[in-house]
């Protein structure tokens, strides 16, 4: 019998010994399978980062296309700008000779003809009269007149504003009235 304990607790041991050595290899294999989870995870992080990267870049390009094709005639609308004012000049001159006159609906209609071209590029003409509120986001002031106002008032317009979609290729030019707020706040400077 006392062999047989003794058989038995060397069996003990020895099942002790194997199942140790099992846990050091499944804990040896558990940090395995934590480390490679661990870089799975940052690897999969990086993917999806570059992903959206690549999708932010993706989206700006086309903006930018999209934004290059819109405003490609910018330029040339620039350079056109002062034609347009001459003939609104020539067209705004009072004709009393016949032949002169015959000429000027002919520079009408070719005038016309140019601004319905240009509209549907997208090139909106920007107006004004005299007695309108000055505008600061769509008018330019060059100049600015005796008369005096509660709000500074257009008194007289020296070119029209040209834009091309959203942008402003050129401001109106106009001549506008002092105001009287500006007035005192010189005075208030002055004393």
């Amino acid at each position: 019998m006392e062999e047989e304990k003794l058989e038995q607790e060397v069996q003990e041991e020895e099942n002790l010994k194997k199942e140790d050595k099992k846990t050091k290899k499944d804990r040896k294999r558990e940090e395995e399978i934590s480390a490679l989870k661990e870089e799975i995870h940052h690897w999969k992080n990086a993917y999806y980062k570059s992903y959206a990267d690549t999708e932010n870049l993706r989206k700006s390009l086309e903006k930018d296309y999209r934004d290059a094709l819109k405003y490609r005639s910018a330029s040339f609308i620039e350079d056109l700008i002062p034609i347009l004012d001459a003939f609104d000049s020539a067209l705004s001159i009072p004709v009393e000779d016949e032949k002169l006159k015959n000429y000027l609906v002919g520079f009408t209609y070719i005038h016309n003809q140019l601004l319905s071209l240009l509209d549907k590029e997208g090139i909106k003409v920007l107006d004004a009269k005299a007695g309108d509120k000055f505008d600061e986001k769509s008018m330019h002031a060059i100049e600015v007149g005796e008369e005096e106002s509660d709000i500074v008032t257009v008194l007289k317009v020296n070119a029209k504003g040209y834009k091309l979609h959203d942008h402003l290729l050129r401001p109106i030019l106009v001549k506008v009235t002092k105001s009287k707020n500006d007035n005192k706040e010189e005075k208030k400077l002055d004393a």
